[in-house]
């Protein structure tokens, strides 16, 4: 016997052992520009590996989750977020025998379109964009991996699959784009629902576990929420006396498993009960089958709501997003006044793209550290 598994097995594999309704790499929509198929690798795995060698993803490293990078080595970036999040969505998507390289190669490339400090970052681009068509970090992403990303003689951008694509778009596409986007559907498929998921419950979580290790958040100030006190008793009880930092840990551990398990568990319902035959039958649904059960989400929208108001809108965390929305906008405004402070190839790109949007694509990519020294470098200030 052969034992060497080609593309060819990959795909019939996924025919035999993946749901109806499931997206098959073999039936893929195709890519922008046609290009001879791997010998090893389906379509979503080449998809997979073209984002992690990127560049874009590579400087998700020094952008911004919630702490700017300088101030510990231990808080979440926009990498280690992604890497959270699509390990969390690839179990389930398994478990509801989705195709899991395809949510897994939308988780990775959702946050490739961030900002330098996160929504701070984003939140000023638009302002600054409103005349211009916008700025969007779903967009962007779109862009990066359609445009920006500079790797092949034929075309510019990674020519993802359409399935990927319509992934990172989410919830369709509202502005103008230079080359076709996915048709518009009423719903995504399950993979790309699942990856919004996936990619919620890694945030809520971490975001949470960074807020109690910096001190801006107190464990007595979230017995109010009724998910993080039943969690953690619940882990008192099975772990009995240990640490505090392993106490915390385990409740982090234990919500990601309550949320993952009963959107598994709801979902796995919806779908039986929907009777679909096909990814295309998902996709025109009027309504996502991707979800929790109604307790489950009133009790995870109680704690979204504490963080909102203890930990995104702390003084120390709003103060740092107000001083980065100064660095991007500066910089912004800088490039506007001179575009000969841009690199040659954004100075290129200018008479087809325009100059507003050039120089958001430029400004966008930045990662946190390079957005304040070339502040600092021009202007002669830093965070």
């Amino acid at each position: 016997m052969n034992p060497v598994r080609t593309r060819a097995v990959f795909e019939r594999e996924e025919f035999e052992r993946l749901a109806p309704f499931a997206v098959k790499s073999g039936a893929s929509r195709g890519r922008l520009h046609a290009e001879p198929e791997h010998p090893y690798r389906t379509v979503f795995q080449r998809d997979r590996d073209r984002i992690v060698h990127s560049l874009a993803f590579r400087r998700l490293e020094y952008k911004t989750q919630v702490f700017v990078y300088h101030e510990g080595d231990h808080y979440r970036n926009r990498l280690t977020h992604t890497l959270e999040a699509s390990q969390i969505a690839r179990t389930i998507a398994r478990s509801l025998r989705l195709n899991e390289e395809l949510a897994e190669a939308v988780v990775l490339a959702h946050d490739l379109g961030h900002t330098p400090f996160g929504h701070a970052g984003e939140r000023i681009l638009e302002q600054l964009m409103k005349e211009h068509g916008g700025f969007d970090h779903n967009r962007q992403s779109l862009r990066v991996v359609d445009l920006l990303e500079d790797r092949y003689p034929c075309w510019r951008g990674l020519n993802l699959s359409a399935e990927t694509r319509e992934g990172i778009l989410k919830h369709g596409c509202r502005w103008e784009h230079p080359v076709p986007v996915p048709e518009a559907t009423a719903q995504p498929c399950l993979e790309a629902q699942v990856a919004d998921f996936g990619d919620e419950i890694a945030y809520t979580n971490h975001d949470l576990d960074d807020g109690l290790r910096s001190g801006l958040l107190q464990p007595e100030t979230l017995e109010g929420v009724a998910i993080w006190r039943d969690t953690a008793r619940a882990v008192t009880r099975r772990l009995g006396p240990v640490p505090e930092r392993i106490h915390r840990a385990q409740i982090i551990v234990s919500l990601i498993n309550e949320l993952a398990t009963d959107l598994v568990e709801t979902t796995a319902e919806r779908l039986a009960a929907a009777a679909l035959s096909s990814a295309d039958d998902v996709r025109a649904i009027p309504q996502r089958l991707v979800g929790y059960s109604p307790e489950i989400e009133k009790r995870k929208r109680e704690l979204k709501r504490f963080l909102y108001r203890e930990l995104y809108n702390h003084p120390r965390v709003v103060g740092s997003n107000q001083r980065a929305e100064e660095v991007v906008g500066d910089l912004f405004c800088a490039y506007r006044n001179d575009v000969r402070g841009l690199p040659v190839q954004v100075r290129e790109r200018i008479a087809e793209d325009g100059e507003a949007r050039a120089i958001a694509d430029y400004v966008a990519g930045m990662t946190d550290r390079f957005a304040i020294e070339e502040h600092r470098q021009r202007l002669g200030e830093s965070l």
